[in-house]
């Protein structure tokens, strides 16, 4: 193992607690920790409550791997129990209600996607019904003992709800609980989330772990990624985010889209970089190095994390082939159109939009071009003669054949 200075610096890079006292007292327990020269028992848990993960959902994986590179022992959660539930900690709304199947069919796609960037062989995968669904009411009873209800209404989220009057239902105040449980069933020495975590984490984890005559669980508090518009927390429902299911040109070309704001958070957070990397990676910034150029060397680290070298090869050359020499790109899928046709329609059809507001949307916002001018019109009609070029975005492009 590396010495226990360079662990503590390598994995506190890109944490954000919120509080330097927080900050501080986590970072001194990491080092008595680490002092103890054995591996440490890191674990994050993951609700499998949707499909497809996001960049932006893979930044506490970055943080596992980074323990797994590092010597330590690291399990992959799947919150199978508490997904039933549903975390409200970044929610001013109770979750939907999931059924086990959809949960259970939800956990396979995680831990497919997951292992992009976690070492298969390195990782223990557990489920938290394991042990949360041999609780009896007693048990719950006890645990709910260590807490107050005033703990949780001074929440923000529940904060807020309640100022207004909406409701907040009891079953939500048992997520805590059963995140708390987790790290005492499992004996973790550490705990990996986000912001939205640090009640769970801090306060139900540790709380619970000490009244069980265990050592309390530090808390790794990543900070948070912005999406693609170098500002909002990346969300799909905004849509401003970077899948990972998607292709290498497609990953690398968002990334180039990130304002230059966006490139040193990028680097701490996505990136395999260390700490001594990611400072030169800022220097090079500070020294008014274009910025585009520090960019391609970010998107290229990333894509190649999830796509290989090679993937990331590919995604660089089509983006200097497409958009920095005005090419077009040779795979371009084609349609053949037998009869008159609405664009937003062949947009949804071929996926270039997710729904026909989107793809009306898209046109009045000038991001479709045909033939290469832009469209004005979101009614066109498109007729069944020629060959066309349809371009959405910067990034998809369609030939249209008329049949």
């Amino acid at each position: 193992m590396l010495p226990v200075k360079e662990q503590v610096e390598i994995l506190m890079q890109g944490t954000d607690f919120g509080d330097d006292g927080l900050a501080n007292a986590m970072r001194r327990e990491l080092t008595e920790r680490l002092a103890e020269g054995r591996p440490l028992r890191v674990y994050c848990g993951y609700d499998p409550t949707f499909t497809d993960l996001h960049l932006g959902h893979t930044i506490s994986m970055r943080k596992l791997r980074q323990f797994q590179d590092l010597g330590h022992e690291v399990t992959f959660l799947i919150g199978n129990y508490t997904a039933l539930v549903g975390d409200p900690s970044d929610k001013n709304k109770a979750r939907p209600v999931l059924t086990q199947e959809t949960v259970e069919q939800y956990a396979t796609t995680f831990k497919e996607q997951a292992f992009k960037v976690l070492d298969p062989a390195k990782t223990i995968v557990r489920e938290n019904k394991e042990w949360l669904s041999q609780l009896e009411l007693k048990d719950l009873i006890q645990l709910g003992m260590n807490f107050t209800i005033q703990q949780f209404l001074v929440r923000d989220n529940f904060s807020k709800r309640f100022d207004v009057g909406d409701p907040i239902y009891l079953h939500e105040t048992f997520y805590a609980l059963m995140q708390g449980y987790d790290a005492v069933a499992m004996h973790t020495d550490v705990q990996v989330g986000g912001r939205d975590q640090l009640f769970n984490i801090v306060v139900a984890g540790r709380k619970l772990q000490e009244s069980f005559g265990q050592k309390p669980q530090i808390a790794i508090i990543n900070g948070i990624l912005p999406g693609t518009d170098g500002v909002a927390r990346m969300s799909k429902s905004m849509g401003n985010h970077i899948a990972i299911n998607t292709t290498a040109e497609d990953m690398y070309g968002k990334i180039m889209s990130l304002p230059d704001s966006a490139i040193t958070v990028y680097s701490q957070l996505a990136t395999r970089f260390t700490p001594a990397e990611t400072a030169v990676l800022q220097a090079r910034l500070a020294s008014g190095e274009n910025p585009r150029n520090v960019k391609m060397d970010l998107a290229f680290e990333i894509t190649a994390i999830f796509y290989g070298e090679s993937g990331a090869q590919a995604g660089q050359t089509y983006f200097q082939t497409v958009f920095q020499k005005g090419a077009l790109p040779d795979d371009m899928p084609s349609v053949t159109l037998q009869q008159t046709m609405a664009l937003v329609e062949l947009m949804v059809q071929e996926n270039l939009a997710a729904s026909l507001s989107e793809a009306r949307r898209l046109v009045q916002q000038g991001g479709v071009r045909l033939a290469g001018e832009k469209v004005e019109n979101a009614n066109l009609q498109l007729e069944p003669n020629g060959e066309q070029i349809l371009q959405v975005g910067k990034r998809k492009f369609i030939r249209i054949v008329g049949g």
